[in-house]
């Protein structure tokens, strides 16, 4: 199975996500929060679309690729999981590295915070983005369903009627 940056970003958000979505449960075109995130993506940074190039290796799709300056740009709607934002822009490096093109960082983007972090990629992350791959295909291969977390970001997700609906 490819491992996408979507892949990387739900393993970090909720086991059980990441199983729904990898098995064709995907509830993403059911949110109003997801719609909202999309817009900002497209609206923040009109002009980056003439200035940089969209770049697809393997499953891994990155908009917005400076190849002059090798820098990939990640655009979030908000950093309340910005860990697991960090390493999805981590795994595109890598992803970068795997195909041969060294040297490349990121920028990850909060257009309505007004904040940008640099993103590198170490050794140790390298490591720990096998260790992550490894388990993420543990994980997509469970015959059930992992439990719900119950955490206060579940509210906000667009499987939350998925997975607190009482029959």
């Amino acid at each position: 199975m490819q491992i996408t940056g979507t892949h990387i970003n739900y393993y970090f958000i909720c086991h059980r996500k990441l199983w729904l979505f990898t098995n064709g449960i995907q509830m993403e075109h059911t949110s109003d929060l997801v719609t909202e995130g999309k817009l900002i993506h497209e609206s923040s940074y009109p002009q980056r679309s003439a200035k940089y190039e969209e770049v697809q290796i393997g499953g891994v799709k990155v908009d917005f690729y400076d190849p002059k300056n090798k820098v990939i740009h990640e655009i979030k709607k908000s950093n309340k999981i910005e860990i697991a934002h960090e390493w999805q822009l981590k795994y595109y490096i890598y992803t970068f590295l795997q195909a041969g093109i060294e040297g490349v960082t990121g920028i990850l983007e909060y257009p309505k915070l007004r904040k940008t972090d640099e993103i590198l990629l170490s050794t140790l992350d390298i490591e720990e983005i096998k260790h992550f791959e490894t388990d993420i295909e543990r994980i997509i291969a469970l015959e059930n369903v992992p439990e719900v977390i119950d955490n206060k970001i579940c509210k906000r997700c667009s499987y939350f009627d998925f997975c607190y609906v009482q029959e």
